[in-house]
């Protein structure tokens, strides 16, 4: 019975541990989502939102790791941690049910698995109960190498989220839009955006936040029909239908461009924003803080 009891409390903390990892990677593949979710339902600023966010990860996948080589650390302080950071979680998840309502992704699972807050609630009070369940129960594994491996994995998972996905802080000062009009894989612009101003959005079809942008866009310019909105859609192959239909911008101007110089231009973190005069770039805006009044400031300087 000891060894049954012992073999089911090894499964349970790996699965626990496991989901921890897959949560992290969900979050992280593509980062920019998580990101995103902050600046959107937590009106984060883009640099705390994207240190944020691979803290969070690297959090995340170091527990996910330890919990699953049945690793708690001195008196189970990595299974405390876990808790402590899920009861966060929660008063996250119910902050926005309350504010947004409980038809929104909350981005536990990144854009791999779209999830309620009140079904990610149910998520966290089982995941809660297993740790309950491994901190009463469950020994571990003790000893100097688990010691070393506490530290080395903390470590690294900690480090790691920066290192694979490096923080731009700068606003590029030059827009070299030249390579879409060369020809080739991406169709050329119907304009020249190389002179004037502009505001160019770069926007991924399957990203839900370029989808909110260009909905924005949308309506601004049904508004006023003078801004000089221009889209530059991710991808040449992909279907815009969905995309179309979640922010109604056919009206808006736009280009489709081919998927590597997308991510060139980019960086792999989109909607990217830019206010451009003459190919330079003046200003990056996140489209929460994107107004009508502001841009026509600013055509008008």
């Amino acid at each position: 019975m000891n060894a049954t009891r012992r073999a089911l409390l090894i499964l349970l903390s790996v699965a626990t541990g496991g989901l921890f990892v897959y949560s992290a990677y969900s979050k992280a593949f593509p980062i920019y989502t998580f990101e995103a979710t902050m600046v959107e339902y937590l009106h984060f600023p883009w640099l705390l939102s994207a240190i944020a966010a691979r803290l969070f990860v690297g959090l995340e996948a170091g527990m996910g790791l330890l919990i699953a080589a049945n690793i708690y650390g001195m008196r189970k302080w990595v299974l405390q941690c876990a808790f402590w950071l899920l009861m966060v979680f929660n008063l996250y998840l119910i902050y926005l049910w309350v504010a947004f309502g409980n038809n929104v992704n909350c981005g536990c699972f990144g854009d791999a698995i779209w999830m309620n807050p009140s079904t990610s609630l149910i998520k966290n009070v089982l995941i809660l109960g297993a740790i309950g369940i491994l901190l009463k129960f469950n020994k571990g594994i003790k000893g100097l190498w688990a010691g070393i491996a506490i530290g080395s994995i903390s470590l690294t998972m900690l480090i790691l989220p920066f290192i694979l996905f490096v923080i731009s802080i700068d606003t590029p000062t030059k827009l070299d839009l030249t390579p879409m009009y060369v020809g080739g894989k991406t169709p050329i612009p119907a304009v020249e955006l190389r002179k004037g101003k502009y505001v160019i959005a770069f926007v991924s079809p399957s990203c839900s936040h370029c989808r909110n942008a260009a909905l924005k866009m949308h309506q601004m310019k049904q508004k006023y029909p003078d801004l000089p909105f221009f889209m530059i859609i991710g991808g040449t192959t992909s279907d815009l239908t969905d995309f179309w239909k979640a922010s109604n911008a056919q009206d808006l101007p736009y280009v489709r461009m081919d998927k590597d110089l997308f991510m060139k231009y980019t960086g792999g973190v989109f909607p990217v924003i830019l206010w451009v005069n003459n190919g330079n770039v003046e200003t990056k805006v996140s489209y929460r803080d994107m107004n009508a009044q502001s841009i026509n400031n600013w055509i008008k300087k």
